[in-house]
């Protein structure tokens, strides 16, 4: 019995022990993760933007190298930093030999890789890989003009924004409608409605708003001085528009005619003729495509793999350069391209992405040092600095419109010719009425009557009864 009872009781210690809350367990793992991790540990990396970097001082510096010293705070290490000697990734030979990164962990000049080193099948058999500290993928790197839409069957409307193009219309039917009430208020532009009829009537308005866009004018023309301010403002309103359309439109034409095939996916790529393409020589993408069963990609290998010599390139950097220089589109990491992109206005990644993948930390197989950096990275990521660093390091310095870009006109950019033509069509109203009142107040003297009957009587024969209803009215017994 009493063999039992301390049996109990020190299992029941034990389990105390081990289970005395996650914060405990977690300490425990970390400070035995400690004692395994070496004092000093040797990191090797690459030199690419902006992982890694030359700054000023020849000191590098990049979100690699900032990663890298979070880690090590983390986990309590100092190391020595050093750039990868043969300047490549890691690739495996014919001869069954690794090169790059992925040779100096396995020879051991290394303890641990921190770069952007892609995690693959053949490269997780040979060395250890972290959990990913950034996604990635396959994106289309080209020149702005490459992706451009062309034209199409209503490109005569591309000149102006949507916006523009309904307020041109408003403004049409407003300035006709302001017309026709002209037209009928002032005495000056219709005499006498008892017996002639009113020139500018709403489908004359109309007519005489389309004849300014034609530069041709229409009949009838106006005479009084309410109406002639509709027209002077009316005219400067088309001519400034038809100014600004006419430029917009011709550099709308120069924009599509100088600009590449259309290009929005790998498909569209296979479709024409004038761009070459092509990845890094021996890289991670070009073996994605090389064992590739999606018939699309097959076809992308075959063709790099013929024009090996021409569209493959030695490194990022040069594949950029041939970007910008020629008619080239380089298939690459969408993660280091959207760097270039936001520092390069005149280039652009097309929306598509293909075989998401992710950057790892790389160390020899079954090291000790694994374990404890994926969770170091787990910890960076859910406190939310490996997005501040994405952010720091991949701020864009690009406007949202480069001076270069052709844009449809806005209606900001002709925001004033708006405003004075409000301006004219209220001081218009103003005046017809104004000339109305003169004529009521002389028709009232005339008639012995006040001048509010009066205006209510002009207003009624302009507005109200037509001529043949009043006649009709005083033939009737």
């Amino acid at each position: 019995m009493d063999k039992s009872f301390m049996l109990l009781l020190a299992v029941a210690i034990l389990w105390c022990g081990c289970t005395d809350g996650e914060g405990n367990a977690g300490d425990l793992f970390k400070e035995r993760a400690k004692r395994q991790i070496p004092k000093t540990v040797t990191v090797t990396t690459i030199l690419e933007q902006p992982f890694a970097m030359k700054g000023e001082s020849e000191a590098l510096e990049g979100y690699a190298i900032d990663l890298l010293a979070e880690l090590a705070q983390s986990m309590g290490f100092n190391y020595t930093l050093h750039v990868v000697k043969d300047g490549k990734y890691g690739a495996k030979d014919q001869e069954g030999n690794w090169n790059g990164m992925v040779g100096e962990i396995i020879r051991k000049e290394a303890d641990l890789a921190v770069a952007p080193l892609t995690i693959t099948v053949v490269r997780e058999n040979a060395i250890s890989f972290s959990t990913p500290f950034m996604q990635t993928g396959i994106g289309i790197l080209l020149k702005k003009d490459a992706t451009s839409g062309g034209s199409y069957l209503f490109g005569f409307l591309s000149p102006f924004s949507k916006e523009l193009w309904i307020g041109i219309i408003v403004s049409y039917l407003i300035t006709s409608l302001c017309l026709f009430l002209v037209g009928r208020l002032s005495p000056c532009e219709w005499t006498d409605p008892s017996n002639e009829q009113n020139k500018f009537t709403f489908l004359n308005s109309l007519w005489y708003g389309i004849g300014a866009f034609t530069l041709q004018g229409a009949e009838p023309q106006p005479k009084a001085l309410s109406a002639r301010i509709i027209a002077v403002i009316w005219w400067l309103f088309s001519i400034t528009l038809l100014a600004a359309y006419i430029g917009s439109f011709a550099s709308y034409i120069n924009n599509n005619t100088n600009s590449a095939p259309n290009i929005q996916s790998f498909e569209d790529l296979l479709k024409q003729d004038k761009i070459e393409f092509g990845t890094l020589r021996n890289s991670s993408t070009f073996n994605f495509f090389k064992n590739s069963k999606n018939p699309t990609y097959r076809m992308i290998y075959e063709y790099m793999d013929k024009k090996k010599d021409q569209v493959l390139v030695k490194s990022f950097s040069e594949g950029v350069q041939r970007v910008r220089k020629s008619n080239y589109a380089y298939l690459g990491e969408s993660i280091s391209q959207d760097f270039v992109v936001a520092k390069h206005c005149d280039l652009v990644r097309v929306p598509e992405v293909i075989g998401g993948r992710g950057y790892g930390i790389a160390a020899e197989l079954d090291s000790p040092l694994i374990r404890p950096l994926t969770i170091a990275i787990l910890e960076q990521f859910e406190s939310g600095n490996l997005e501040y660093l994405r952010q720091k390091w991949w701020e864009n310095t690009c406007s949202a419109q480069t001076q270069g870009d052709w844009v449809p006109v806005q209606p900001h950019t002709l925001g004033g010719i708006f405003l004075i033509l409000g301006i004219g069509l209220g001081l218009a109203l103003i005046i017809s009425i104004i000339e109305l009142v003169c004529k009521s107040k002389s028709s009232a003297n005339q008639e012995k009557k006040s001048c509010c009957s009066a205006f209510s009587d002009e207003m009624g024969h302009r507005f109200g009864k037509t001529p043949n209803q009043e006649s009709l009215e005083k033939v009737q017994p």
